[in-house]
């Protein structure tokens, strides 16, 4: 179990930490709203990856090869999605801000939680990440513990991204800072988005 559990801990801070554009949209929503939402913006990245972990653990190389023939378009849809992302956010930057803080902030954290999941769900290289390390120890993955252990690191790690930014958003309240913030995240996200392609 333990050995199971760590590896499925070291796979999910793998795919977790490398700062992406999730991250920047994570750090940008708390910054923006409140940690409550970004928290579960985060979460909705820890789910998509400890799904992922799960199918990658129950189907491996055949998820991995059923997926790969559609990477190009899901990659296209992340980054149109992506994009859109970083123009709503720029475009929030020049609003009043109660105006603003209504484009830029979903309205609920289960709306954060969803639209994050989604968006995470559409990078096929996350199964494919998680099939070769699984296909590489060369037995069932660790199962259970495995997709434990990847969820839970990726949680921890959403969870500080999601703290950071709401800590910044705290530091930079006022509309200098809102407007610094929301353009800076639009700019990263939209960089992000063009990397993918």
């Amino acid at each position: 179990m333990s050995a199971d559990f760590l590896a499925g801990v070291a796979a999910g801070y793998g795919i977790a930490v490398p700062v992406g554009a999730i991250g920047v949209l994570i750090a940008g929503l708390s910054a923006r709203t409140s940690l409550r939402v970004g928290a579960a913006a985060g979460m909705g990245a820890a789910t998509a990856d400890g799904l992922y972990a799960l199918v990658a653990v129950v189907g491996g190389a055949a998820a991995a090869g059923v997926i790969a023939p559609f990477a190009t378009p899901l990659r296209w849809a992340a980054v149109v999605v992506l994009l859109g992302l970083a123009a709503m956010t720029a475009r929030s930057a020049f609003r009043r801000p109660g105006a603003a803080t209504r484009v830029a902030k979903p309205s609920t954290a289960l709306r954060a939680y969803a639209g994050v999941l989604g968006l995470t769900l559409l990078n096929p290289a996350t199964v494919i990440y998680f099939a070769a390390l699984v296909l590489g120890r060369g037995d069932a993955g660790g199962g259970v513990w495995f997709v434990l252990g990847a969820f839970l690191a990726s949680a921890s790690w959403q969870l500080v991204v999601a703290g950071g930014g709401s800590l910044v958003g705290r530091l930079l309240t006022g509309e200098r800072g809102r407007r610094l913030t929301a353009l800076i995240s639009s700019l990263v996200i939209a960089v992000l988005a063009v990397r993918l392609l």
